[in-house]
């Protein structure tokens, strides 16, 4: 029975365990059941799916992990928790823990070890200052992943989800959106978190596509392009183009390929949906080609 998310409970194990939180490691534990509850709902978890839980902390969603799903694999970097987890943990049997960054954790070996290599579902709560190499790690290693369901600042899940002219647009908006859809599930205040952080948070659902929304030729030049619009928010798009490098066309045939793209050639990056950056590539994957009139 799952009992970590009353904070008595809490506090009771790291009292037993001398634990002192690493600052390095983002640790915020959670301690609200009804949140609790709420990622569990939103991650659609049911017992014919394997989880892979990223710093399950004390153990305390692992435990509701445990008792909704049929395999949970949490990878846990610090190993002043090991101990704790053998202890909360002790109760289930379907639950592995392994001590490692996940940065560096094959995945796609343990979906096949564990998974029949079929999609899996990853469940966090992740500490603010790693949330995007890991999401992004998750997507470009192209791992079986069904669905991404986490606790992350709520400021970094607002720019998950804006869309083009929004403040919060971005190229992490543009990642996201590329590999699944994002939902913001719930907001959750300080309070939820034992130590509270400074900032409010969100659970944020990203349902992966079984292919990308959008057809394009040269994924890694469409990250470029991306990149460098949003390098220098306050240039125009062909300036901040022009400026980055490395897209093999001149000035100009930025410019024409901007126009091809049937925008005014003084436009902001933030301006493009991801199709219009999708259209972009290509045309200047074209271009580059020498296909294209470019002049």
């Amino acid at each position: 029975m799952a009992y970590l998310g009353n904070p008595k409970n809490t506090i009771e194990v790291l009292q037993k365990y001398n634990f002192n939180f690493q600052k390095k490691f983002g640790q915020n534990f959670l301690i609200d059941t009804g949140i609790l509850e709420e990622i569990i709902d939103s991650a659609g978890i049911t017992k014919d799916d394997m989880i892979l839980e990223i710093g399950p902390g004390i153990g305390t969603m692992t435990q509701y992990l445990c008792e909704s799903a049929r395999q949970v694999i949490a990878v846990e970097i610090d190993n002043n928790l090991i101990p704790i987890l053998k202890d909360t943990l002790s109760g289930y049997d379907n639950v592995k823990v392994i001590n490692d960054d996940i940065l560096k954790v094959d995945i796609n070996a343990l979906a096949e070890e564990y998974n029949n290599g079929k999609p899996i579902k990853v469940v966090a709560n992740l500490p603010y200052y790693i949330t995007t190499p890991i999401i992004m790690g998750l997507f470009e290693s192209h791992v079986p992943i069904d669905s991404i369901t986490i606790m992350v600042q709520k400021e970094v899940a607002d720019r998950m989800q804006a869309g083009p002219g929004k403040k919060d647009y971005g190229a992490l908006s543009l990642a996201v959106q590329y590999y699944s859809h994002p939902e913001i599930v719930v907001n959750v205040p300080p309070s939820c978190f034992m130590p509270q952080p400074k900032v409010g948070s969100s659970v944020i659902s990203l349902k992966r596509y079984e292919k990308p929304v959008v057809d394009v030729a040269d994924e890694k030049l469409m990250f470029k392009i991306i990149r460098a619009s949003f390098n220098q928010r306050r240039k125009t798009l062909a300036n901040g183009l022009n400026n980055f490098g490395g897209m093999g066309l001149t000035k100009e045939q930025i410019q024409q390929s901007i126009e091809a793209l049937g925008v005014p050639v003084n436009v902001r990056g933030e301006a493009l949906s991801l199709s219009q950056f999708a259209q972009l590539s290509n045309i200047m994957k074209l271009g580059s080609k020498g296909i294209l009139p470019l002049t």
